[in-house]
């Protein structure tokens, strides 16, 4: 099989699936680039014309986590660089939460409640269901709801920013109009 007819097939796939793994858009056309070559490089080595698909994403995810590999070796993180302490984290916690509260309130009695109970005072999932005498599958799917409509309620208001594992990175109110937090 011809380099050309391989690449006009996969790339926008391979693109894809790099963007779902790599954040940064010039990270992905440098890794797309360097399967491109490593593609090149190997298109001997492949013997059957059917595994194309999986020996070309099998380079393109041994690629990525080469690249995370030399990022993590030259990155060295500093105490400044982090965006809080450990020292600080109870207080952002205590911010976040306060923040939270007016939202939770508005959700209908049964979310305000399951999720202040949960997310936070901390009770694990498990506990509350077998206190309420619900299935375990049943709560994580009202949990998943009223996470839902609380997202709803929060985007109203606020602009937030979340990284690719779900974390919250930057949080701010959309206008001076809304004083929920």
């Amino acid at each position: 099989m011809k380099l050309e007819v391989i690449w006009s097939e996969y790339q926008s796939s391979l693109k894809a699936f790099l963007r779902s793994k790599v954040s940064n858009p010039e990270d992905v056309e440098d890794l797309l680039q360097e399967i491109l070559i490593k593609t090149h490089r190997n298109l001997t080595t492949i013997s059957d014309n059917q595994k194309v698909k999986s020996w070309l994403f099998q380079i393109a995810n041994n690629t990525i986590i080469d690249f995370y590999r030399q990022n993590k070796k030259r990155t060295e993180l500093t105490e400044d660089d982090l965006w809080f302490d450990e020292q600080n984290e109870e207080q952002i916690v205590k911010e976040l939460s306060r923040c939270l509260l007016p939202f939770i309130k508005q959700l209908p009695d049964e979310d305000a409640e399951l999720l202040s109970l949960i997310e936070i005072e901390g009770i694990s999932q498990k506990e509350y269901a077998e206190k309420n005498g619900l299935k375990y599958s049943t709560l994580k799917s009202r949990v998943k709801k009223s996470r839902e409509k609380l997202h709803g309620l929060f985007t109203t208001c606020c602009d937030f920013s979340i990284d690719s594992q779900g974390n919250l990175i930057e949080y701010k109110s959309k206008s001076d109009k809304c004083d929920r937090c």
